[in-house]
């Protein structure tokens, strides 16, 4: 069996900045509904086809998703700009700009009710201030970066909070996991310095 030189795989990885705007749609999507739906099957145990046919449930679960789903752009975001910075020389203000336009589509391609969008372009709008102030500080990993999708979604998660005493550090944890998974990802699929050459020709 022959071992593929290191330069066959560094070949393999996309500098395509399209491709991590799709990525980054993605992963935005599946870290909003991994953390939300597992945690409230979870809960419902049993009766999940009985809790999850009520339509005020339907309606919260829904209000959740929307609200985490415009905060975990932003981290998916960040994620991506603290990855990508030590490659930027120097211009890293303008990697905060491109980064945040990416989303900007990721977002705007998103269906949300109508009551929810307002606050998802308000979370579009606040993806390039957000970078910025991360930009005061050198950058960190997926595993310490501020997630700002922990707040909404432990103020909208559709369990009372009479039933999740006790399991704030867990729904904390699995938020983590997913976008620590997704840092891991994109390390996998992506060419750090030949991408962040492309964003920052773009």
């Amino acid at each position: 069996m022959s071992i593929l030189p290191a330069s066959w795989l560094r070949r393999s990885r996309s500098d395509d900045p399209t491709a991590l705007r799709d990525f980054l749609g993605r992963q935005t999507a599946f870290v909003t509904q991994k953390t939300v739906l597992d945690y409230c099957r979870v809960k419902a145990g049993r009766r999940e086809r009985e809790t999850f046919a009520d339509p005020d449930f339907q309606a919260a679960l829904t209000h959740c998703r929307w609200q985490v789903y415009g905060a975990a752009a932003a981290d998916l975001a960040a994620m991506a700009e603290s990855w990508l910075r030590p490659h930027a020389s120097g211009a890293k203000a303008q990697l905060a700009d491109t980064l945040s336009h990416l989303m900007a589509e990721v977002t705007d391609a998103a269906d949300p009710p109508y009551a929810e969008r307002a606050d998802l372009l308000a979370a579009r709008s606040a993806i390039r201030r957000h970078l910025a102030t991360l930009q005061d500080e050198p950058p960190v990993p997926a595993d310490r970066l501020p997630l700002l999708a922990e707040a909404p979604l432990l103020a909208t998660l559709p369990i009372h909070p009479d039933q999740r005493r006790g399991e704030t550090p867990a729904i904390r944890g699995a938020l983590r996991f997913h976008l620590v998974s997704a840092q891991q990802e994109m390390e996998r699929a992506f060419d750090a310095p030949a991408l962040t050459a492309r964003l920052l020709s773009s």
